[in-house]
């Protein structure tokens, strides 16, 4: 899971390219730079410059003096795709600090406080000093704008590397395996006392937050007013602790320092999360931003994020901590831990199974329902089944969806149905947890729990989950369109309540069609951008109703070239299978039948 959550959490967007020649920290430049060069004022950084640790330790980069070489990071706390390079900097001091190589980080982000990024360090086992820039002055004379952002200093202190730590992370993808290792390469011509080759490489990742520099008094867009409503329906949600989103987004202060990051993700429709064609399909739950809250959003940031008046702003959001639906009613949790080795095997962890028997003593009707990982940076996905004498529920032709209760996904948001429908638990049956575990570099515990509210009473209508799959996949090594079909026929009338494709790394667009006894076909969602790190489920304001003999026909296309970034190999031809580097081809649909709630 941890792997998926860096594209789920934060679209981030890529920092400015440019080429950095070799300038001496201490000497100006004579000429006027290009435009696609650092200013040398701005690199003019590296001596002279001492700040304290997470101890109070002080230090200067001129320190130690025999080194042959000094690498400078910038991090934060919060930035997911910071974060997932932790080990990678840990495996870099370890390979070069024998070799006469210091590290340092240097962390410039305003909002991060001192116990932030000590625990920060801690959890992450930084084995270099992480410094602490307050006031943004290093970072303004390296040049620094984004974390992390990699520097790479000579004996001399010339900087000779300014940028990426490789292209492993980046913007809604991760490659199992980095392909360019730029800071490396740029290590290892310093050390060899080369000229680095590529002096410069544009960073992805997110801004270094800095505070604003004061109260926009003529502004007439406010957070207090205009913004705070916004954020508190449309991020909050995700943006809060203990959940995906990887910065809280809940007060004033919150926004203003990550308000260039919120420039960049609102204009470029990244964030909120929503990847439907609005052309099709009206969804109770789209996420996305209306033109108005957009062009609000951004004037507040342009004007300055001024805060306004305390009095103007709505009272907070309330949340049931660690729920995204509210307090449960009922809460089942795997009956013993899972170990999740540091590393998987070749061929990936096998699905786990723990069963949980609920004894009921009555049939239960679950209105919402959430699937909650233990341990979210190793779970990668949970499908939690109902199993009544050791069979999942089953109704005909349902296959892959029999029996499925909940689901938890990168970017899933649990089950809530419509009243009057529901989905339902028979007496005496168990809950069957299926895991699927991703390895983080480090031995792992897991307890994943699942939380039900009940319905107030028995339904209308029971929903059941069909999978419309196409398990018949070959994608030929190369294919940047490769497209394949699935399809479902309803032999009574039915009422459609959500859709929910899935597909893998190299899943690349989703479509649902309906095609009815008449003829008629209409598309009633269309996923023209198909991402794996948000697996959304699409509610229908109101259910489609299907009249019997209606079929629903799926069509996914996938990515099997080496332009899709998160391809783990486009040479190999791919099949069906559970491991993410396999592929999955399923267009999930919670449908009720008509003619068995007349029965």
């Amino acid at each position: 899971m941890r792997r998926w959550l860096l594209l789920a959490a934060l679209s981030l967007v890529l920092g400015h390219a440019g080429r950095a020649d070799e300038l001496r920290a201490d000497e100006p430049r004579a000429d006027e730079p290009r435009a696609d060069e650092p200013r040398a004022d701005k690199l003019r950084a590296a001596r002279n410059i001492r700040l304290k640790d997470v101890a109070g330790k002080s230090w200067s980069l001129d320190e130690p003096k025999d080194a042959k070489a000094v690498v400078v990071i910038f991090l934060g706390t919060q930035c997911p795709i910071n974060n997932a390079y932790a080990p990678r900097l840990g495996e870099l001091h370890e390979s070069y600090s024998a070799k006469g190589v210091a590290f340092f980080a240097i962390n410039a982000n305003a909002h991060d406080t001192l116990d932030a990024i000590r625990s920060h360090a801690e959890k992450h086992k930084l084995p270099f000093p992480v410094l602490r820039d307050e006031d943004q002055s290093v970072a303004n004379r390296f040049g620094a704008e984004r974390v992390p952002e990699a520097f790479v200093l000579d004996a001399g202190r010339v900087i000779r590397y300014q940028g990426r730590i490789d292209d492993q992370f980046g913007i809604g993808y991760q490659r199992p395996q980095p392909a360019k290792r730029f800071l490396v390469d740029a290590l290892e011509e310093v050390l060899a006392g080369k000229k680095v080759t590529q002096a410069k490489v544009a960073v992805e990742g997110c801004y270094i937050t800095r505070a604003p520099k004061g109260e926009a008094t003529a502004a007439k867009i406010t957070y207090a007013k205009h913004v705070a409503p916004i954020l508190q329906q449309r991020c909050q949600e995700c943006h809060r602790a203990g959940q995906i989103g990887p910065m809280p987004l809940l007060t004033y202060d919150d926004a203003s320092s990550w308000s260039q990051m919120i420039k960049d993700v609102v204009e470029d429709r990244r964030m909120p999360p929503w990847h439907a064609d609005p052309r099709y399909g009206k969804f109770f739950n789209d996420r996305s931003l209306s033109s108005a809250d957009r062009e609000t959003l951004l004037a507040w940031i342009d004007q300055g994020c001024a805060k306004g008046d305390n009095k103007d702003q709505p009272p907070p959001r309330k949340f049931v901590e660690g729920w995204k639906f509210g307090r449960p009613d009922a809460v089942f949790t795997m009956t013993k831990e899972y170990t999740v080795p540091a590393q998987a095997p070749k061929r990936g962890i096998p699905y786990k199974y723990f069963v949980v028997p609920t004894n009921f003593d009555e049939d239960r009707w679950i209105q919402a329902a959430e699937a909650k990982p233990g341990n979210p940076s190793v779970v990668h996905h949970i499908i939690v089944y109902v199993v009544v004498g050791g069979k999942r529920l089953r109704d005909s032709g349902d296959g892959i969806g029999s029996g499925m209760l909940v689901a938890f996904a990168p970017g899933d948001f649990g089950s809530v149905y419509t009243p009057g429908s529901a989905k339902k638990i028979p007496k005496g049956a168990s809950l069957v947890f299926q895991m699927h575990y991703t390895p983080n570099g480090t031995e792992q515990t897991d307890r994943s729990s699942v939380g039900f509210i009940f319905a107030k009473a028995p339904p209308k209508h029971e929903v059941r989950t069909k999978a419309i799959a196409q398990q018949l996949l070959f994608l030929l090594p190369g294919g940047d369109s490769q497209r394949f079909r699935s399809l479902a026929t309803f032999r009574s009338d039915t009422l459609l309540w959500n859709l929910t494709p899935h597909m893998h790394l190299r899943g690349k667009s989703f479509e649902y069609q309906a095609v009815y006894p008449d003829g008629k076909r209409e598309t009633i969602l269309s996923v023209p951008r198909y991402d794996f790190g948000w697996q959304a489920s699409y509610r229908f304001e109101k259910p489609l109703f299907l009249p019997a003999g209606s079929r629903i026909e799926c069509t996914a296309v996938f990515d099997n070239s080496a332009s899709n970034p998160n391809n783990p190999d486009p040479t190999k031809l791919v099949r069906w299978g559970d491991q993410t580097w396999e592929e999955m081809m399923i267009g999930f649909v919670d449908y009720t039948s008509l003619a068995s709630a007349e029965k």
